[in-house]
């Protein structure tokens, strides 16, 4: 006799009747109108239920396991390698902009010391420079004026000298003019030499 199938034979109180060879099957239902109970509630189909739950629950395991859980691994592995990239590049980038920085705040402190130094070197040569003309132009005016007071001095030597003959002249102009009569030389001499010298 054959083995009964307890998912496709219903349990002894149930209202499905098994056909017979010859006869059809048919359904009856008690006479308070009340239908089987929910499938998943049924005592007599546990077993399978929990055997297709186990295999199911052990597919969804493989595949989550081996498939999905890999790749969002994966995926979530290559986001925190591109972050950490990421990170290290604008770390990188950070530092080359800091040290450029650094540089051109060097080069321009040099360039102004050396333009600083320059403008003092400018300013040296242009004093000694300065100082140097000034120093042979006053060299020059003083030769000047040294000879300036020499032709002075000898000038007035020479005026002075002169001053004894034209006071005689004029003095002996005057006396012939006054008295119509040329004076005496020894009394004009004699007049002169009492007269003080004018410096």
């Amino acid at each position: 006799m054959a083995e009964k199938n307890p998912l496709t034979t219903p349990p002894p109180n149930s209202d499905v009747k098994t056909a017979g060879p010859n006869t059809a099957a048919h359904t009856e239902h008690p006479a308070g109108g009340h239908s089987a109970a929910f499938p998943p509630f049924e005592t007599h189909t546990f077993l399978a239920q929990l055997i297709w739950l186990a295999l199911a629950f052990g597919l969804l395991y493989y595949l989550m396991a081996k498939i999905a859980l890999p790749r969002i691994e994966s995926i979530l592995h290559d986001r925190s390698q591109r972050l950490s990239a990421d990170l290290d590049e604008a770390q990188r980038m950070k530092a080359e902009a800091d040290a450029a920085g650094e540089a051109y705040e060097k080069s321009l402190r040099d360039a102004q010391a050396k333009a600083q130094g320059i403008a003092q070197e400018t300013r040296n040569a242009l004093s000694a420079e300065a100082d140097a003309k000034r120093k042979t132009l006053e060299a020059e005016l003083n030769q000047k004026l040294a000879a300036s007071e020499a032709t002075i001095r000898s000038r007035t030597a020479e005026a002075m000298g002169n001053v004894r003959s034209i006071a005689g002249e004029t003095a002996s102009a005057i006396v012939e003019r006054l008295t119509g009569k040329a004076p005496d030389q020894g009394t004009l001499n004699r007049a002169l030499d009492a007269t003080p010298a004018v410096h």
